[in-house]
């Protein structure tokens, strides 16, 4: 049998959650595959880990790139069977409605909701053949409540929500598991 894996999109600092949970699923067992844009820092981070018995390899690629997302899936399925997809990208600026402007309001959604679409959308059509696996998209408070100066940022979780939520309905029964999680 292909060993089992799993894919933390968004490993940025080394004491951030993308990077803790590529330790933690490593020490567990699991190569990961902790996907990041900024190939530096990503080495530095993955470097840091305590992968236990497990594996920790970087993959460079932006989420909100359809192009990046469907290479690092090819290249996770050349290797491995993922069983576990974590979309862990987070991007927040402090912006009252009036001096947000349209390109910020873009820039946060499509890093926030658009990329979590690209990943889930990869991840279920690697999961459907085998009919199984896990999908944990993370968001935050904004995500069920948007306060000022922070409405962009909210509409964007409140979207990457109502998108987990969907696609639990729609794929729960075929055997995969989709989770929101508010961190």
């Amino acid at each position: 049998p292909r060993p089992r894996s799993a894919v933390v999109v968004g490993v940025g600092p080394v004491h951030g959650l993308g990077a803790g949970l590529a330790g933690y699923f490593a020490r567990q067992g699991l190569t990961v595959f902790a996907v990041g844009r900024t190939p530096d820092r990503l080495r530095a981070t993955v470097s840091s880990l305590d992968a236990g018995p497990g594996t920790i390899l970087p993959l460079f690629g932006d989420a909100t790139s359809e192009t990046d997302i469907r290479y690092l899936f090819q290249q996770v399925a050349e290797r491995t069977e993922p069983e576990l997809v974590v979309y862990n990208v987070d991007r927040n600026e402090r912006a009252p409605l009036l001096d947000t402007g349209l390109e910020l309001f873009e820039d946060l959604w499509r890093q926030n909701c658009l990329g979590g679409f690209l990943v889930a959308r990869e991840a279920i059509r690697h999961f459907l053949p085998r009919q199984r696996g896990t999908l944990i998209v993370t968001g935050a408070t904004a995500s069920l409540r948007a306060r000022p100066p922070f409405t962009a940022f909210a509409a964007a979780k409140a979207g990457l929500r109502a998108l987990a939520q969907g696609l639990a309905r729609e794929y729960g029964p075929q055997g995969i598991h989709v989770v929101h999680a508010v961190i």
